[in-house]
């Protein structure tokens, strides 16, 4: 059916930005690499799907008395509103082509059948949880860069989401660390987790991030037994879920310190960005030593050099060195505001150590032993048999007390096989 409509140049590329995240750039299925535009009573909704993860996003400031459907491909018409400056285009559709006019400019492209576009649902729920979204963006944040979308042993390719009570907690896990997020929460309807809570991929997880429209509002969170819905404005994200089970997080959080340090997010930040600068990818390592009223962050690379930075800190206790992967480190301050105050809760050279935000975030790392290779992660034997492989050792069934170091190192370790 044509169709006729006038749309804002930057209102519709950037919806085609957010949609365009979840559309797969290798497919055998070439259709998904379309977005699907649909218009009924004066709205024209964005559409996009690789199939386990999808989205639908309802345009603004649109002008139009028609009704149907039509495939936009994605990259053409991304990349000529990119070039254009109009205020304003025009977009008519025929049966087999669409037609893209500026004021001085005209494209036209074709266009596959929609009919054949996977559906993406719709959210209709009347039972759901829901978050302030700008809260859930924070929490996305905090957590989504420590996930693991290489395993295959383990639930590890995404979020754990686990509403409980007045509380949303988001969990993710990838080997050698483990961030936790938590927020406020309701339940609508008399929703309740019931099960498993459930895991939600990385992409999708991202894509809720991208698409959030009104940071003030409600996300509404509606859980289901194979996938789950998020919808906030005009916004709306379907996801597969993550099949596998999560490890027990919550079993490996440190405990008995021996230690707390109290810094600043931006200034720590700044040193250990620092420190990476003489490292390389045979020595990842950096010493931590946390020494009287001062941190200093020491690191050696072959063929690269040395390196010392230093930071005042609050700190009059027995001297106590531990070496990280900086990486690690960094991803985990990098989320946070300059100003944010952050407290090092230490035990000793060779345990994990919990690094926290008041009671809303919290972040455990593990150390790398002090001849700079890293430990064992927590993935498990499987993991464990490819990182001897990798430096020449034999093979092993486990994790022996001389390489997984300390008590909650070996907690860590111990979640995963009791995942299994």
């Amino acid at each position: 059916m044509p169709m006729k409509l006038r749309l804002q140049r930057t209102a519709l590329a950037s919806a085609l930005q957010i949609v365009a995240g979840v559309v797969p750039s290798k497919t055998s299925r070439d259709i998904l690499k379309n977005i699907k535009l649909q218009v009924e009573e004066g709205r024209a909704t964005l559409i996009g799907t690789d199939q386990e993860v999808g989205i639908r996003y309802e345009l603004a400031e649109v002008e139009t008395d028609s009704t149907g459907e039509t495939l936009l491909p994605t990259q053409h018409v991304i990349s000529v509103l990119r070039e254009l400056s109009d205020e304003s285009v025009d977009l008519d559709v025929t049966e087999n082509a669409i037609w893209l006019r500026g004021a001085h400019s005209e494209f036209h492209l074709a266009s596959s059948n929609p009919a054949e576009f996977p559906p993406v649902a719709e959210f209709d729920a009347s039972v759901y949880f829901a978050v302030n979204a700008g809260e859930f963006r924070d929490q996305i944040r905090r957590t989504v860069f420590a996930t693991d979308n290489e395993s295959t042993r383990y639930a590890l390719g995404g979020i754990l989401l686990e509403p409980e009570g007045a509380r949303l907690t988001l969990a993710a896990t990838a080997g050698r660390r483990r961030a936790v997020a938590k927020s406020g929460c309701r339940s609508e309807g008399g929703a309740e987790l019931s099960g498993t809570a459930p895991v939600v991929p990385t992409k999708a997880m991202l894509l809720i991030e991208r698409s959030i429209t009104d940071e003030d509002d409600d996300l509404l969170i509606s859980i289901r037994e194979n996938d789950v819905l998020f919808k906030n404005g005009r916004s709306t994200v379907y996801s597969r879920l993550v099949e596998g089970r999560f490890p027990k997080y919550r079993d490996v959080l440190p405990h008995d310190f021996n230690a707390k340090v109290d810094v600043v997010a931006g200034p720590l930040y700044s040193v250990v960005r620092q420190s990476q600068i003489v490292t390389n990818t045979d020595s990842r390592s950096v010493d931590f030593n946390f020494a009287d009223g001062m941190l200093t962050l020491s690191s050696q690379a072959a063929d690269v050099g040395d390196s010392k930075v230093q930071m005042p800190i609050s700190y009059d206790g027995e001297p106590i060195v531990i070496a990280f992967d900086p990486r690690y480190v960094a991803e985990f301050l990098r989320v946070l505001e300059a100003e944010t105050p952050v407290t090092l809760n230490l035990i000793d050279s060779e345990s994990a150590v919990l690094m926290s935000v008041g009671d809303s975030y919290s972040y455990v790392i593990m150390p790398h032993s002090r001849d700079g290779e890293a430990l064992p992660s927590m993935g498990g034997r499987e993991r464990d048999r490819r990182h001897r492989k990798t430096v020449g050792q034999p093979s092993t069934r486990g994790v022996s007390e001389n390489v997984c170091h300390g008590p909650v190192s070996r907690a860590l370790y111990s979640s995963f096989s009791e995942a299994e």
